[in-house]
């Protein structure tokens, strides 16, 4: 078989601990990045870039900031769309407010203060948790809904806010294709630097809050500061991943883009794709949005085509008991799957 690590050997701690230490691992990975950048842009059109590919990445990268709380350190967070708002409208409010603003710098400058909001309502996990904190982020939702609609001067006093041109350092991404290479270059680097984050100390330090934070206090780590943490580098995250949502695919945008569904979404994709793992919020975003193209296109090419109403509540029933399907099967969704069927390749054709 391809997949063995037979004769591989570590001949130092860094390459034991390298983040892919079998050499196959970082063959396929080259070769998806290589599909990504080249082999996508060959054949996809322009309805794949922005309709499937630019919201999908968006929104991976929105579910990666909501699993580094949620699935590393355990915090349950219902507030993802609301972070995701601060960010688009403080990237857009950077934008026409501050002159000759690069429109990069807005967006990470958006994540930023999305950052300072998340750990304004992450205090509240200091002294709640489970359901009680998923309530309270809840709650942030609403008020960060609510102050986008009631106060007019986030959106410049118009009925919706409008992006700018997407120009970064002189250079205009106006095609689909741009913005696709644009995104997925940010989201590539993004989740690169939150799978380096969480096999550092910082990570070990989440996961420990998560397993037990009791005993963590007790073996020196501090709660205050892992945990609003935490909320600081998922809510830089959804931030971005808003910022990109209104600047690169929407282009225009009211406050209720961002409401609770959109929170829920996310997480949906966490829950499904794996929770603790980078590449379940992956797995999790593209099963997200292929069940939908599925439910639409499968029955009209056996010339069954069905009606919007239906598909939209045949969507909903599947994710409904998929949800259920795996917090009860496999709690560790999608990358799990993936897991398990990598060690059995390994040690295909024997038992395990």
């Amino acid at each position: 078989m391809l997949y063995r690590e037979t004769g591989q050997y570590k001949t130092s701690y860094s390459a034991d601990q390298a983040m892919f230490p079998i050499l196959q691992d970082r063959v396929g990975l080259v070769l998806i990045l290589i599909v990504a950048f080249v082999g996508v842009p060959m054949v996809a059109t322009q309805y794949t870039y922005t309709g499937i590919l630019i919201p999908f990445l968006i929104l991976a990268l929105a579910a990666i900031g909501l699993n580094l709380l949620t699935g590393y350190c355990g915090q349950v967070s219902l507030g993802t769309g609301g972070f995701m708002a601060v960010g688009a409208y403080a990237a857009y409010n950077l934008v026409i407010r501050v002159p000759d603003i690069n429109i990069l710098l807005a967006i990470f400058l958006g994540g930023g203060i999305s950052a300072l909001v998340g750990v304004l309502f992450g205090l509240p996990s200091l002294r709640i948790k489970g359901f009680y904190l998923a309530v309270a982020t809840l709650a942030a939702q609403f008020f960060l809904d609510w102050l986008f609609i009631r106060i007019k001067w986030f959106s410049n006093y118009a009925p919706n806010a409008n992006a700018p041109d997407l120009v970064i350092f002189g250079v205009s991404f106006s095609s689909p294709l741009e913005r696709y290479l644009f995104v997925l270059t940010i989201v590539c680097f993004m989740a690169l630097l939150a799978k380096n984050l969480v096999r550092s100390r910082v990570g070990r330090a989440w996961m420990a809050v998560r397993d037990m934070d009791i005993a963590a206090e007790i073996i020196g780590i501090r709660l205050l500061h892992t945990k609003l943490l935490a909320f600081a580098v998922s809510s830089f995250y959804c931030g971005v991943a808003g910022a990109l949502w209104a600047f690169v695919h929407l282009g225009a945008w009211e406050p209720l883009t961002f409401d609770v569904n959109r929170s829920f979404q996310v997480l949906f994709m966490v829950i499904i794709g794996g929770l603790g793992s980078i590449l379940g919020s992956i797995l999790g975003a593209a099963f997200i949005f292929a069940i939908p193209i599925l439910i639409n296109q499968v029955p009209a090419t056996f010339g069954m085509p069905i009606s919007t109403a239906l598909a939209a509540h045949l969507e909903g029933m599947i994710f409904g008991s998929l949800i259920i399907f795996f917090l009860i099967a496999e709690p560790h969704g999608f990358a799990r799957l993936w897991q398990i069927g990598k060690e059995k390749l390994r040690l295909w054709p024997f038992p395990h």
